[in-house]
């Protein structure tokens, strides 16, 4: 699915059940909680936090974790007008000259 359809997708999905009278700032509020999720199995999978040590255990699908974060920002970009895709490559372009990969690999290799 390219993200322009995505980001259709979860216009409609999003108005269809009246999510759409949500403000941004909850959305945006909504869209930290899931990433701390994410954060969570990153912490576990690192070993800093322990299950058997004290720990709640994390509910062991981070696949949904960024599914629901990605839908969540996507929402947030439907709001603010913002195209996505036409963004993202515009961006990239703009990293690629502004990070050369070649100078970055020798400047890494070198540590």
């Amino acid at each position: 699915m390219r993200l322009s359809e995505l980001q259709k997708r979860v216009l409609e999905f999003e108005r269809a059940r009246g999510w759409d009278k949500f403000r941004e700032s909850l959305i945006y509020a909504h869209l930290i909680e899931e990433i701390t999720e994410v954060g969570r199995f990153i912490l576990e999978r690192e070993g800093y936090k322990l299950q058997e040590l004290g720990h709640a255990p994390t509910n062991g699908d981070v696949a949904s974790e960024f599914a629901q974060a990605l839908s969540l920002f996507i929402q947030l970009a439907n709001r603010f007008n913002v195209d996505l895709e036409k963004a993202v490559e515009e961006e990239m372009s703009r990293m690629e000259r502004r990070f050369p990969a070649e100078e970055w690999r020798r400047r890494l290799d070198s540590r």
